[in-house]
């Protein structure tokens, strides 16, 4: 059963925009059969098959004469010595959608794009399915607590249920696991971790130690939602923080975990510099720290870290699909500890977010929203509480009560 992906549309677009398109993500969240969809007859060639692979290796230069434009390249991230070449037939023809590739590494880890391919490659992230996608809900823009989009959103609401949300949590956001009630959690996932390592971090660095690596990955999920603390992840690995920083780059890379930056400015000083850790599918990070079953996460000491993680990345999605790359996400703390968990900054104004779990919010929830009006040269949008409480309503000025079914 294929699942309808908000970032069809947006290929579409960028395609009529570049001679290059490429969808990056990490692995089996759905790039080869969205790319399928929207590309149609156009030729399809995959390096993951040995027999291409090495052709496009050895023979670059003539890879595309026996597979011209317009192509579908699959696992890119291979052979990134094919970038010149893609850029010289570009550069001939000045055609627009010539070729659509696919990676499971950030563009900015592959070799040869930004300086081969700049301004004639349009570049999109796609991550698991969003609760939108899961749900039928064309509505496509991204996420900001404003009336016109809080509005705009309402006319297209299905509600999720308080189990339902928690089994999504659990289950994670793979498509195959969306779309298959019967394939087993616990396999897939386990998997899934032993492709991702045999493959991507073996073409993206000589980890050496594929155990304490694994060991790095569950360390790492179990500290989701928190302030990164790289020589805490090296201490408990047993592992130096040269390694660890290089182990954690590999996650950024793949996609499976993003460091949500903190909102600073120059006049703001007591602003701190570290980013929080967030893994993108909380399905892996429950199979890694080992929570297996949807009662027992909910009812756990990590309820609150997964319930924030899935709202990130929920909200990250949002303008992932919609063809933003660079992300106007942040969140703030200070040197004492108060917080804002999420702030959106968008045409010179910051528009906060608290995440709970609770379905009871008080106005006590978004005390620190304060924080923003001290700081100079700063304007403060609205902003509210995402939580499980089912209607949207005012709490305090600007501010609502934000129902998850409105991400």
């Amino acid at each position: 059963m294929y699942i309808r992906r908000h970032m069809e549309q947006t290929v579409h677009q960028v395609s009529k925009m570049f001679g290059a398109v490429l969808v990056t993500g990490p692995r089996q969240v759905g790039k080869t059969t969205l790319l399928k969809e929207v590309v149609g007859d156009v030729e399809y060639v995959t390096l993951d098959d040995p027999i291409m692979l090495q052709s496009a290796l050895e023979e670059a230069g003539a890879f595309f004469k026996s597979t011209p434009p317009p192509v579908f390249v699959d696992e890119i991230q291979y052979a990134p010595n094919l970038f010149p070449y893609i850029k010289m037939i570009l550069d001939s023809s000045r055609k627009k959608g010539q070729f659509f590739l696919s990676g499971s590494q950030q563009f900015k880890m592959m070799k040869n794009v930004t300086e081969s391919l700049a301004g004639r490659i349009g570049i999109m992230n796609l991550l698991g399915l969003s609760l939108r996608e899961r749900n039928g809900v064309d509505f496509n823009r991204p996420f900001i607590p404003t009336g016109e989009y809080l509005s705009d959103r309402r006319k297209s609401l299905i509600e999720t249920g308080y189990k339902e949300l928690w089994s999504i949590i659990h289950r994670g956001s793979m498509p195959e696991l969306a779309a298959n009630d019967d394939f087993d959690w616990n396999s897939f996932y386990g998997s899934y971790v032993r492709t991702y390592i045999e493959r991507d971090v073996r073409e993206l660095t000589q980890v050496g130690d594929e155990v304490k690596f694994m060991k790095f990955m569950t360390v790492t999920a179990s500290r989701t939602g928190q302030l990164l603390n790289v020589a805490f992840l090296a201490r408990d690995v047993g592992i130096s923080q040269p390694t660890a920083e290089r182990w954690l780059s590999i996650l950024v890379a793949s996609n499976l975990v993003y460091l949500l930056q903190p909102y600073s400015n120059n006049i703001e000083k007591r602003a701190i510099k570290t980013p929080k850790l967030y893994f993108m599918d909380t399905g892996l990070a429950a199979y890694l720290t080992k929570w297996n079953t949807p009662d027992v996460i909910e009812a756990g000491a990590m309820a609150g870290a997964f319930f924030e993680t899935f709202i990130i990345s929920e909200i990250i999605k949002s303008y992932y699909n919609a063809g933003v790359l660079d992300l106007p996400l942040y969140f703030y703390r200070d040197r004492d500890a108060r917080e804002i968990d999420l702030l959106i900054a968008q045409d010179g104004m910051l528009f906060p977010i608290e995440i709970k779990k609770h379905a009871d919010p008080r106005k006590d929830d978004i005390d620190a929203f304060s924080l923003l009006d001290k700081i100079q040269g700063v304007q403060r949008g609205p902003g509210g509480v995402i939580c499980m409480y089912d209607k949207l309503i005012t709490l305090k000025g600007e501010d609502m009560v934000i129902p998850l079914s409105y991400l």
